[in-house]
């Protein structure tokens, strides 16, 4: 099965890069490329890509409102927005993530990193690294956005003691692997609870699991270090 990519950056020399990058890999394929916010929602709704990678600073419509109508897109709800960023902790990310956002990846990221990013949020998983989940939530997720927030009071109690237990884990930035070793099962067991509080929760994946989490109070972020 290839992935099929969507590229929504301003600079011509990193799409192309990008494209040569993504393109020698037998599966994964670039379908369209977006120079601006307006031309990715529409090219998204043309070719329903696997996944957007999605610049957030672009002219005229941003990668921020762009993430927000291909997220709010039911008939692109098999569509994965990747955030690219030159500064991968800012307000900005964390508002792509409410709005939908599957994961974030800073500029300088290594060639084997980005195609691995691409992979992760293909197969359904988010891509937010511990030290970025944590940095993110203490700054900004604990804030609910303006209107309706993810977690309504009560949300949490069709949740049984364990799937609690592994949201929790999760939202600390905590792998299926690592969480598995903790509590004694195995990974595809962390996966299924992981699925099973999303579906309850009408998470649209692990990272708006993460923001639940935080805003209905069911983790506390740590005090900042140092």
């Amino acid at each position: 099965m290839t992935i099929r990519v969507l590229l929504a950056d301003d600079q011509a020399l990193l799409r192309a890069t990008f494209r040569i990058l993504i393109d020698s890999c037998d599966d994964l394929e670039v379908v369209a490329e977006a120079t601006d916010g307006k031309e990715a929602v529409e090219l998204a709704r043309v070719h329903h890509p696997d996944i957007v990678l999605m610049d957030i600073r672009m002219p005229g419509t941003d990668g921020l409102a762009a993430t927000a109508a291909i997220c709010a897109d039911p008939d692109l709800s098999a569509t994965r927005v990747l955030i690219l960023t030159t500064f991968e902790i800012d307000e900005y990310v964390a508002q792509a993530l409410r709005a939908g956002a599957s994961g974030f990846l800073g500029k300088d990221v290594r060639a084997d990193e980005l195609l691995d990013a691409i992979r992760t949020v293909a197969a359904g998983d988010t891509l937010l690294s511990p030290l970025a989940t944590r940095a993110l939530i203490t700054r900004f997720l604990t804030t609910p956005a303006p209107g309706t927030p993810l977690a309504l009071p009560g949300a949490l109690d069709a949740l049984t003691a364990r799937e609690r237990e592994v949201m929790a884990l999760a939202a600390e930035g905590h792998s299926n692997t690592e969480i598995a070793e903790r509590l004694f099962v195995s990974p595809l067991t962390v996966r299924t609870h992981v699925h099973r509080a999303m579906t309850k929760l009408n998470a649209r994946d692990r990272a708006q699991l993460v923001v639940i989490a935080y805003q209905s109070g069911l983790v506390r972020p740590m005090p900042p270090q140092g």
